[in-house]
């Protein structure tokens, strides 16, 4: 997606890795996503605004069809039972899991989770209780304190209660909401200079987004990620980085909904991800080692992406872990497994293959 205002390309389907060996087995594969979001049996003739919604969960599937699996999209809303009589009927293989919320609540993907594992049906990515920890932002932070993994301090303002300015924290602050996803709610605005700006994002964050509201120390820098995949060992891709070129001086470089989201913003401010460069000696390794760290620390399986801030100062610090990223072909996770030689279609099967082999409890 960070592509310079370049239009999305067509995946590029590619079988040179199941050769030489015996053929891949073909699976049954159900693609668990939100109902609004199933995409039609082809784009063609479509422009890029018209599919962004469904691009991912487009581009997953086909590149399952194009590893010859046996594909059956399943659209979920609010209702368990669509999932139980679609693993009755087909008996998958595997569930490709994409579902990001259930009945509109983002934090409750990890209970369609724990349902598969209820029902015994083998499923990609992370797990339940990985889930659960990274998605609880303040439990997470205070679960990396422990580990000794430097994140900004923080403090939680709870819906129904007077926001009151904490004095351990100085500004500027960054605010957003303490479990939902996808920069939701996040904009300029979200960095607060002072109380009143403080007293009135919280009181957004309740309002609009109708959550919990963290407000943390904003760290200025520049904005890095890291994806991994493993269940007990971990892989690391290269670490890549977010850069805004165009963007005004003074004006905060941070990750808004607009700037992920919208096309017109990319480029209006030339905003693109790509490997990052010039990094000092030797703190690439330190990165993905604190990366796998966390991981391992918040107990998450099949892949995920880190997202950090590397300061002035030199100081690397962890902003948010986001188990199951977006796995659109061309965003960032996948681009930097296609630098490392790890072709799209590759990095599906990858991530079925840790799926299949995750030790869940009932499998013991």
């Amino acid at each position: 997606m960070y592509n310079g205002g370049n239009p999305t390309p067509r995946i590029a389907l590619s079988t040179a890795f199941l050769l030489p060996g015996p053929p891949m087995k073909r699976l049954r594969v159900l693609v668990l996503m939100h109902e609004d979001l199933l995409p039609p049996d082809t784009i063609e003739g479509l422009s890029d605004e018209e599919i962004a919604d469904y691009r991912s969960e487009y581009d997953v599937c086909a590149g399952l069809e194009a590893l010859g699996h046996e594909v059956r999209p399943l659209g979920v809303r609010a209702d368990l039972g669509v999932v139980r009589r679609a693993i009755e009927e087909t008996r998958p293989d595997v569930a490709f899991n994409l579902l990001e919320e259930f009945h509109g609540v983002a934090i409750y993907d990890q209970h369609v989770v724990s349902y598969l594992e209820l029902m015994q049906q083998p499923y990609t990515g992370c797990n339940p209780r990985g889930l659960m920890l990274a998605h609880d932002k303040a439990l997470c932070k205070q679960i990396l304190s422990y580990h000794r993994i430097p994140t900004p301090k923080f403090t939680v303002f709870e819906r129904g209660k007077k926001v009151r300015c904490p004095r351990r924290l100085g500004f500027p602050m960054f605010v957003k909401s303490v479990n939902e996803e996808a920069s939701l709610g996040i904009s300029q605005k979200s960095i607060v200079s002072n109380e009143q700006q403080l007293a009135d994002r919280v009181a957004y964050v309740h309002e609009e987004i109708h959550s919990d509201a963290m407000a943390e120390e904003y760290i200025e820098g520049r904005e890095l990620y890291v994806g991994l995949t493993g269940n007990q060992r971990l892989t690391a891709f290269p670490v890549w980085e977010m850069l805004f070129p165009r963007m005004p001086e003074g004006m905060p470089r941070i990750a808004t909904r607009k700037v992920k989201w919208h096309v017109e913003t990319q480029e209006k401010y030339g905003i693109r991800t790509e490997a990052a460069r010039n990094l000092p000696p030797g703190l690439d390794r330190q990165i993905v080692s604190l990366c796998k760290r966390v991981y391992r620390a918040l107990s998450i399986t099949g892949y995920a992406r880190m997202d950090l801030r590397l300061a002035e100062d030199g100081r690397v610090y962890l902003l948010e872990a986001n188990p199951n990223p977006n796995l659109e072909y061309g965003e960032d996770f996948s681009e930097s497994a296609e630098r490392v030689g790890i072709s799209y279609e590759m990095l599906l099967q990858r991530i079925i293959n840790l799926g299949l082999s995750y030790k869940a409890a009932w499998r013991t």
